[in-house]
């Protein structure tokens, strides 16, 4: 479910970010675009989760439409819960994107725009690796969410996590053991915060320059 909502927000994100920054495009009124970008994400994620519940169930106007049962299946339910996550995400990632774009020094695109560079390749060479360490940011705190999931499928499910369980998170198991096996609670609760050291620690030595540190050495 984190995957299915996070890869298209960070594609989606990037091409906005990457858009509203151009120099060469110049578009106006760039507060009102951020503002609206950002607005799904002030939204409480229980409106929204009853909102797609509506839409999406028995009687709902998206199943009288399409005449397909998404969320009692098992990939359409799971494709319900990314595109709200996607949804309510998208324009925080968005917005910090573009903050890491607008700090790359100007000079370096003008640089590359002499030489002849391709947006592509002033994209790939110049942009992607200096807005990694908040890439990084990015997909570590979205790895953390994900880990934390609950509020969107304990929703769409009644806490249940249908259909065949499919849709249950730790954060549901937990939820659902805290008054009766509260040592399994707990012991999942100290494993999230394990795993999600983890993966942050991994992330960055990941992103860490080491290019630059070897040539630091050689220097010395």
């Amino acid at each position: 479910m984190w995957i299915v909502g996070f890869i298209p927000q960070i594609v989606i994100s990037l091409i906005l970010a990457v858009w509203f920054t151009d120099l060469r495009l110049k578009i106006k009124a760039q507060g009102f675009f951020k503002a609206v970008i950002y607005l799904p994400n002030v939204i409480m994620a229980s409106a929204f989760a009853f909102l797609f519940y509506s839409l999406f169930s028995r009687g709902g106007a998206i199943y009288d439409l399409i005449k397909v049962p998404l969320l009692e299946s098992v990939w359409g339910s799971r494709g319900v819960v990314g595109l709200i996550n996607f949804i309510l995400w998208y324009g925080n990632t968005t917005i910090l994107l573009m903050a890491a774009i607008m700090g790359v020094d100007t000079s370096l695109y003008e640089s590359a725009q002499i030489d002849g560079a391709t947006s592509s390749q002033t994209f790939w060479k110049i942009t992607i690796p200096l807005i990694k360490p908040i890439m990084s940011y990015v997909l570590v705190t979205s790895l953390i969410g994900g880990l934390q999931m609950y509020d969107v499928p304990a929703l769409l499910t009644k806490d249940m996590g249908s259909p065949n369980g499919k849709l249950k998170t730790v954060v549901m198991i937990i939820q659902a053991n805290k008054q009766g096996d509260i040592g399994k609670a707990s012991a999942l609760c100290v494993i999230i915060f394990i795993v999600s050291a983890i993966i942050g620690l991994a992330l960055m030595f990941a992103s860490a320059d080491h290019d630059g540190k070897k040539k630091k050495k050689k220097r010395g």
